[in-house]
């Protein structure tokens, strides 16, 4: 499931892009370059992240967002690089950070992946709990006919053994 999942996600985040790219970030993202994705994460990070999404770039960039450290984090442009061409369509992200750096940079909720997949399982478990209970409802159904069916039948037979 969790491969199933992630890309799940990998392709709602592809589709948030799509709309993303003519929305209010228009100028970083519908032509993205490294450049000018590190350039929206700097925005985005300077306008009070999440706990989650700072975890995040601390992982991907292997530093902590600092506002006195731009000069630092602008050394970390080829970072950006996987999910410039995940944007384009060119590559698929196997860092699951990239990934959910992805999803910051085009606003996807719920993030991080950790958070979508337990939104997922819950509903698969939901899901299956619907098809339990339509399956037994079913059974039951195909129980009461089978009994109709066999009551049926030893009328019948009680009737047979009666005359022979």
């Amino acid at each position: 499931m969790n491969n199933n999942t992630l890309k799940q996600y990998k392709k709602a985040i592809r589709i948030k892009y799509e709309i993303e790219k003519e929305g209010k970030y228009f100028d970083y993202l519908y032509k993205p370059s490294r450049g000018k994705l590190r350039d929206l994460c700097w925005f985005i990070f300077e306008n009070n992240p999440t706990q989650d999404d700072l975890n995040v770039f601390k992982n991907l960039l292997g530093l902590d967002f600092d506002h006195t450290k731009k000069n630092k984090f602008k050394e970390k442009k080829d970072k950006f690089r996987p999910i410039e061409t995940f944007f384009k369509g060119e590559t698929d992200l196997s860092n699951i950070d990239a990934v959910n750096m992805a999803a910051i940079l085009v606003d996807f909720e719920p993030r991080p992946f950790k958070q979508f997949y337990e939104i997922a399982k819950t509903q698969e478990i939901k899901s299956g709990k619907k098809f339990e209970k339509v399956k037994s409802v079913f059974e039951k159904k195909s129980a009461v006919k089978k009994e109709k069916k066999s009551k049926k039948r030893s009328f019948f037979m009680d009737f047979k053994s009666m005359f022979f």
